[in-house]
């Protein structure tokens, strides 16, 4: 059943992506605002495919704000990452540089305004990062980072990368944790029946100190960790 289930998922997601990339594309001509709206229809196509066809239930617990703010999202597979804009209000969300280069996708990417992170670039690439959050701030959209910088194996802590600190003190925004266990069932490969819970914890002010920061939201986003 698990592979049956798998057989159904990667035609139906991947061959809906080519549909909602292209129809994007062709909106983007016609009405920026089609763009967005073809964007968040993959990440509810995504959800469909994922409660639907995988058989995986999506929990959400705690309280999710509305507005600008700062969400640090806990990073075990790529559900986190498309389910961000099903998820959030137009959200602006961080995502590493080299999935812009992707055909289309990337295009699409840019267009909906995601940031990209250039990873190995150090200082230039928080400026042009900071550059790119600060429109998004300016018409109130959330902001969405993986503050761990890649993908972490399910019960794993890791340190945070030096990039979120900085950015957490030069945006001047409350950041809301966000602690995810998709790892345990939506592996690269063969994804597995169960629950998916995404606990939004409590929002943390602006103005800590790197230390403090860093601690609380490392303790925040594994809480769901066993």
């Amino acid at each position: 059943m698990i592979l049956l289930r798998n057989m159904l998922f990667y035609p139906a997601f991947y061959g809906g992506t080519v549909v909602f990339v292209l129809l994007a594309l062709a909106l983007a001509r016609v009405n920026p605002g089609g763009l967005k709206w073809a964007a968040e229809m993959w990440s509810s196509w995504h959800f469909w495919c994922v409660t639907s066809l995988l058989g995986i239930k999506v929990v959400e617990t705690g309280h999710r704000p509305s507005g600008t703010v700062l969400f640090a999202i806990k990073h075990e597979s790529f559900f986190e990452a498309i389910e961000m804009l099903h998820r959030f209000e137009f959200p602006a969300g961080f995502a590493k540089a080299e999935l812009f280069a992707i055909p289309g996708w990337g295009r699409v990417a840019a267009g909906y305004g995601l940031i990209p992170v250039m990873r190995t670039q150090g200082a230039k690439a928080l400026r042009a990062m900071l550059a790119a959050a600060r429109p998004a701030i300016a018409a109130g959209r959330p902001l969405v980072i993986y503050p761990e910088g890649t993908r972490i194996a399910p019960g794993q802590r890791v340190p945070l990368q030096a990039g979120f600190a900085a950015l957490y003190k030069l945006l001047g925004l409350p950041v809301v944790p966000v602690a995810v266990n998709s790892g345990h069932v939506y592996h690269r490969k063969l994804k597995r029946p169960g629950t998916i819970t995404l606990h939004f914890g409590a929002m943390i002010e602006p103005g800590l100190p790197r230390d403090e920061i860093e601690a609380r939201v490392v303790q925040a986003i594994n809480c769901l960790n066993p």
